[in-house]
């Protein structure tokens, strides 16, 4: 009965790592994939910033000097 008991164990440890594999590591990997999405998209929109600040500056510098 005690081998019985160990081999159902287990089994039951098997199938906790097989369910984990196929339903709780998308989950995670979807999570992680969100997650750079969300750095991307952060990262593109501060290029996005920074170009338009350095155009608005150069225009400035312009003026600047055709004022002089």
């Amino acid at each position: 009965m005690k081998d019985a008991r160990n081999i159902m164990r287990i089994m039951l440890m098997i199938l906790l790592g097989v369910f984990v594999f196929f339903v709780v590591l998308p989950l995670a990997l979807k999570v992680v994939g969100i997650t750079l999405g969300i750095i991307i998209s952060l990262a593109v929109l501060l290029i996005k910033v920074a170009v338009t600040l350095a155009i608005g500056y150069l225009i400035l510098v312009g003026i600047r000097a055709l004022l002089r």
